[in-house]
């Protein structure tokens, strides 16, 4: 299977071990711990499967405990909390090796009429005419690492930022805590709306944090650093497919005591909000030698 489309949807696809228990992959890579967004994700997917499907998902709420291993499974314990006659609710725990690493609580609503208002969508340029990421790295340093070219293959939305990156501390000077991007998946990922749900949870921690470090370091190169997500909410408003293009328009209002407090909005082409997020993630200095290569 080389299409990572594909591999993310093989990812959400958990095992029942027991009636509210799954079992999750957690791929071998390079990464000092587990990706937050497929745990988010899969979580997610392990709260829809116990319910009748016929009721979307309409908020989360979760907490990032402990980091999780790469490469070794993840075991999901649902609790069916409450099936009333609108609003479905669930609670998930993710434990690895014998401990929680995460928990979310998720509530699915049956879909009904009501008023109608939001904020608009930015006025920003589509993505075609956007460079990919891939293009404004080769761009900036002239070749495309090979560092960066796996991390490519392996990626399953292509990212393209509304603003050009700044690549330097000067380029950042008077820059406000404020990031948008438009992403989809690079391919097809079915047509049953809880995974393109789960995929767009996966999609949401990916980068929202980037707000809180847009006025102090760029984005791509060096990390100053050590970040980690500590929790992650979501309200979704209306159906969406996740590998059609989406706006995720981000921004920090604050950042303080070692936290960064981010919210984002997901758009889809005709100018609906979709999604609404909000992230708060820890920032600890790292000593200079410590800054890794890293990224997004």
């Amino acid at each position: 299977m080389t299409n990572p489309a594909e591999r993310l949807v093989d990812l959400l696809d958990l095992e029942r071990i027991e009636l509210d228990i799954f079992r999750g992959r957690s791929p071998d890579e390079s990464l000092q711990r587990v990706f937050g967004g497929q745990v988010a994700g899969q979580a997610l997917v392990a709260a829809g499967r116990t319910t009748d499907g016929q009721r979307p998902v309409h908020s989360l709420h979760a907490y990032f405990l402990r980091p999780g291993r790469p490469g070794v499974p993840i075991v999901y314990q649902v609790e069916r909390v409450r099936d009333g006659r609108s609003f479905t609710t669930r609670r998930v725990v993710a434990i690895q090796q014998g401990r929680t690493i995460f928990n979310l609580t998720a509530s699915f609503h049956s879909p009904e009429p009501g008023i109608e208002q939001q904020l608009p969508m930015p006025d920003v340029p589509g993505p075609e005419g956007l460079p990919t990421l891939a293009d404004e790295v080769r761009a900036h340093l002239g070749t495309l690492p090979e560092a960066f070219a796996r991390m490519e293959r392996r990626q399953p939305f292509d990212i393209r930022y509304v603003e050009r990156l700044r690549w330097t501390h000067e380029e950042l000077k008077g820059a406000e805590p404020r990031s948008a991007v438009w992403m989809r998946a690079v391919g097809p990922l079915g047509d049953d709306p809880l995974v393109h749900t789960c995929a767009l949870t996966y999609a949401s921690d990916m980068m929202l944090l980037d707000a809180v470090r847009v006025p102090i370091e760029p984005l791509w190169g060096p990390r100053g650093f050590d970040m980690a997500s500590l929790d992650h909410a979501m309200w979704f408003h209306r159906p969406f497919r996740t590998d059609e293009w989406f706006l995720y328009e981000q921004e920090s209002p604050v950042a303080t005591g070692g936290r960064g407090l981010a919210r984002g909005r997901i758009y889809d082409r005709a100018g609906r909000l979709l999604v609404s997020v909000v992230q708060e993630g820890l920032f600890r200095p790292l000593p200079p030698a410590e800054g890794a290569a890293d990224g997004g």
